[in-house]
């Protein structure tokens, strides 16, 4: 009967952030898989969990990946780790689990902290929905032409970016999505020099100037807003009043023009509601 494989989410950084599945799971499996051995035993020996190391990393080769789906087939318990993370989050370790799920080997996760989402929660900007990127093509023609792609996104976008490259990349996203973009730059996350940086990408450019980032950094970037046609409240309210006509509830009729005059529904609403411009 073959074993299984854990995916387990691990501290991006306070090694306290660890769940008492996490811990259970480390210390019952036969072996554990990580990124960088020398990381991971700092985890093991926070919680006195002794196990043996097998390093699985973005350069290792087919026989390494082979040798883990042979001890899975044997028998063994396999856990899947990263340095910091859920396994699989801009990380090699998806080739391991493509190929247990090609295997028929059974996989089970045990979910951790993410840099993603402690990122988006401190940003203050929408959370309803995001579109997360990872790492940008270090390449500088590649770099521009996947944030090119993203110029009409109106959807919250995550980054993740190496301190040594933001200048780098401050400075082709201020050229391809204009410096006043709203932007929130996290670095440290659950460490003890834990910061968040948040403004314009321009008032980001002259902060890391004079404050070189250290620490891997995890970026949020605002999305497009909607361009403000040219318009007075009165006509919107009109147009407002026309989807009233043709059956559309209120609260959708002014969440539909805000959106698309790039206001907020409240000041729509204010407006109609003084003037009593409405009829329902």
């Amino acid at each position: 009967m073959s074993g299984k494989l854990y995916i387990c989410g691990t501290p991006i950084g306070n090694l306290e952030d660890v769940t008492v599945r996490l811990l259970k799971t480390l210390r019952a499996v036969d072996v554990i898989a990580c990124e960088d051995t020398r990381h991971t035993i700092k985890l093991l020996n926070r919680y006195h969990i002794k196990k043996p190391l097998i390093s699985y990393h973005q350069h290792s080769d087919q026989h390494k990946e082979n040798h883990l789906i042979e001890l899975l087939i044997s028998g063994k318990n396999v856990a899947l780790v990263t340095d910091a993370g859920m396994p699989g989050i801009s990380d090699p370790g998806t080739r391991l689990i493509k190929s247990v799920i090609k295997a028929e080997i059974e996989i089970e996760v045990i979910p951790g902290p993410s840099a993603v989402i402690a990122a988006l929660t401190l940003s203050g900007m929408d959370t309803d929905s995001f579109v997360f990127m990872g790492f940008l093509p270090v390449k500088a023609g590649q770099r521009r032409t996947a944030l090119q792609k993203l110029q009409q996104e109106s959807k919250t976008i995550v980054f993740y970016e190496a301190p040594h490259r933001l200048e780098n990349f401050l400075q082709v996203i201020s050229e391809v999505m204009g410096s006043e973009r709203q932007i929130a730059i996290a670095r440290e996350l659950t460490k003890i020099h834990e910061q968040v940086f948040r403004g314009t990408i321009e008032e980001a450019q002259e902060y890391f100037q004079q404050n070189p980032a250290r620490g891997e950094l995890t970026i949020v970037l605002a999305g497009k807003v909607a361009e403000i046609r040219a318009a007075s409240l009165h006509e919107i309210a009109a147009e407002v009043q026309q989807l009233l006509d043709n059956g559309m509830h209120k609260k959708e009729a002014l969440k539909k023009k805000a959106g698309e005059y790039g206001i907020s529904k409240s000041s729509l609403y204010n407006y109609v509601e003084k003037n009593r411009t409405l009829k329902d």
